[in-house]
C-alpha cells in the first residue's frame, strides 16, 4: 500500500539542495550564486539552491528507478491511472505524445474539431489523417460543447480503420461529453479513447465535480496540474489505465518531446501538489464548490450578465468554471475583459465574443469572489460609458460563424501541408485554397484555421469578427489578417 503523506522526490530534492559540495555541472548559475542580480531579488535565493539537473540521487526523468519513479507511482494511485508519467512541457507534450503513440503516418484518428493547437502538432509530427467530428454549438452562448456519443459512432462507421479516437473534456468553460458512452463505442471498435483532460485534474477528488475521465473508461487522460491544482506552471501529468495503449511507445513519444534537461522545480511541484490533493483534496475542493457557487449567485442577479447553469443539453457541468455572459451589455468578451483587468483589478482566464470565463481553483479567497463580482457590478452599470470607449466598436456585435458538417477532413494532412511550398497571397484570393499555417486565437489555442484546410468565406469572415472584436489571434505569418499562406499551386 502506497503511503500518500510521503513526497519523495520533493524530499530528494531538499536533501540535494542542501548537501554541501563543489558544483561542476549545470546549470551554470551553481545554486544561484552565479545569478543575475534582477532574478535574485525577485525570487530570493532558495528556489536556485533546488534548481538542480539529474544528479544521481535525483533519479531520470526517461529511465527512472527511485524518487522520479515513487512519485510518479504515488500520482498513478491518486489519480486513478495504472501508470503516470510527468510532464515538463505541459499537457502540449501529453496530447502530442498520445497521437505519436497511437497513430503513425497516413493512419486515421478520430478527433473532436475544438482540439488544442497541440494536437495539430501532434498530427504534423506523427503524419497521422485527422478525422474531425464537430462538437454540440450552442449559437446563444458561443460556445462549442460536448462530442457526443452518436457522431464517434457514425464516424467510425464511415473510418473503421481509424487507430484512435481523442476527446476534450471538460473544454474550457467546463462542460463534459459523456466519456463513458463515447468510451464504450470506441472499445467495441477496438481503439482507445484518449482523453485532452487538461481542465480536469481536480475531478478525482470530489463527488460533486464531473466524473474523471479515467474512471469513466478513457484508456488515456492528460491533465494540466498547474491549470486547477497545485503545481507550478507547464507541470502535467499524462496517464493510462488500462492495457490499450503501448506504454514502452508513450515512453519513446515522451522522450521525443520533453525536454532532455527536465525542470526539477517543476517535477517536484507535481509530486507536492499530488500529496496536497490525496491528502486534502476533498477539504480543498469543498472550500472551492462553495466559493463557485457564491459568485454564481450573485453574478446571476447582476443585470444584463448570464451565468452558464446545468442546462440546455449540459450533462455535466464543472461548476468550479465560471461563464459570464456579457454580451447584452453591447461588450464583447474581449472589451469587458480589457476594461476587467486594465481598470477594475480582475482577469478572466479566457475570453470570447460573448463571454468570460474564470477559473475558481484551491487558490482563490472570498476576497477574490468579492472583487469579482463589484467588478463585474461596476461594468454592468457603466456598460454604455465602456461602450462608447472602443472606437472599432461597428454597432453590433459579431456574427458567429456555424458548425460545418459533422464529419470532415482536411484536404490535405497537416504534415503535408507543413512541409509543402507555400505562398502568401491577400486574403481575399485564398478563398479555396489549401491554408499553409495554423491561425487560432489564443487562448484557448484551438485553431480555427489549420494547415491542410480549405479556406471558406465564412472561415475568413470569423477570424475577422473575431480580430475586429479585440481577440489575440496568434500562428499566422500576418497578425492583421490582411494576407495568408496557402500551398502553392
Amino acid at each position: 500500500m502506497l503511503d500518500q503523506n510521503q513526497a519523495p522526490l520533493v524530499e530528494a530534492l531538499r536533501e540535494a539542495a542542501g548537501k554541501p559540495h563543489a558544483p561542476f555541472y549545470a546549470p551554470g548559475h551553481k545554486g544561484g550564486r552565479g545569478i543575475p542580480r534582477p532574478l535574485a531579488d525577485l525570487f530570493g535565493g532558495a528556489v536556485f539552491t533546488a534548481d538542480l539537473p539529474e544528479l544521481p540521487e535525483l533519479d531520470n526523468l526517461f529511465a527512472p528507478e527511485g524518487p522520479i519513479l515513487e512519485a510518479q507511482q504515488l500520482a498513478a494511485a491518486a489519480f486513478g491511472a495504472t501508470k503516470t508519467w510527468f510532464l515538463v512541457n505541459g499537457s502540449t507534450a501529453g496530447v502530442a505524445a498520445a497521437i505519436l503513440a497511437t497513430s503513425g503516418s497516413e493512419d486515421k484518428i478520430i478527433l473532436p474539431r475544438n482540439v488544442h493547437k497541440s494536437a495539430i502538432s501532434g498530427l504534423i509530427l506523427s503524419g497521422a489523417v485527422p478525422i474531425f467530428i464537430n462538437p454540440e454549438y450552442d449559437s446563444h452562448w458561443d460556445l462549442t460543447c460536448r462530442v457526443t456519443p452518436s457522431s464517434l459512432s457514425a464516424a467510425l462507421e464511415k473510418y473503421p480503420d481509424a487507430k484512435a479516437a481523442m476527446l476534450v473534456s471538460p473544454t474550457y468553460e467546463g462542460v463534459c461529453s459523456d466519456v463513458g458512452a463515447v468510451a464504450e463505442i470506441a472499445h467495441r471498435h477496438d481503439i482507445p479513447l484518449l482523453v485532452d483532460e487538461a481542465h480536469g485534474a481536480h475531478f478525482a477528488f470530489h463527488p460533486e465535480l464531473p466524473t474523471p475521465a479515467l474512471a469513466a473508461g478513457a484508456d488515456l487522460a492528460v491533465q494540466s496540474i498547474h491549470k486547477v491544482l497545485g503545481a507550478m506552471t507547464q507541470a502535467s501529468m499524462l496517464h493510462i489505465r488500462g492495457d490499450r495503449l503501448d506504454a514502452d511507445r508513450l515512453n519513446q513519444a515522451l522522450s521525443l518531446l520533453q525536454s532532455s534537461s527536465p525542470s526539477y522545480l517543476l517535477l517536484a511541484s507535481l509530486d507536492a501538489a499530488r500529496q496536497q490533493m490525496a491528502l486534502d483534496g476533498f477539504a480543498l475542493m469543498s472550500r472551492t464548490l462553495q466559493l463557485a457557487e457564491d459568485a454564481r449567485k450573485r453574478i446571476s442577479l447582476i443585470p444584463g450578465l448570464s451565468v452558464l447553469e446545468l442546462a440546455g443539453g449540459l450533462e455535466e457541468l464543472d461548476p468550479t468554471r465560471l461563464t459570464v455572459k456579457v454580451s447584452d451589455l453591447g461588450l464583447t468578451g474581449y472589451e469587458a475583459d480589457e476594461i476587467l483587468h486594465r481598470d477594475l483589478g480582475v482577469t478572466c482566464e479566457l475570453p470570447g465574443l460573448k463571454c468570460l470565463t474564470f477559473i475558481i481553483s484551491l487558490g482563490n479567497t472570498a476576497a477574490d469572489i468579492d472583487r469579482l463580482v463589484q467588478a463585474l457590478e461596476t461594468l454592468a452599470a457603466k456598460g454604455d460609458f465602456y461602450t462608447s470607449n472602443f472606437p472599432r466598436r461597428t454597432g453590433k456585435m459579431p456574427v458567429i460563424r456555424p458548425p460545418s458538417s459533422s464529419i470532415v477532413s482536411p484536404t490535405v494532412s497537416p504534415r503535408t501541408a507543413f512541409f509543402a511550398d507555400k505562398e502568401t497571397l491577400p486574403v481575399s484570393e485564398c478563398v479555396g485554397r489549401i491554408s499553409g499555417e495554423s491561425i487560432c486565437p489564443y487562448p484557448p489555442g484551438i485553431p480555427v484555421l489549420m494547415p491542410g484546410e480549405a479556406i471558406a468565406t465564412a472561415t475568413v469572415e470569423f477570424l475577422q469578427q473575431l480580430l475586429a472584436g479585440g481577440a489575440i489571434i496568434t500562428g499566422c505569418s500576418d497578425p492583421t489578417l490582411q494576407t495568408l499562406k496557402v500551398l502553392c499551386g
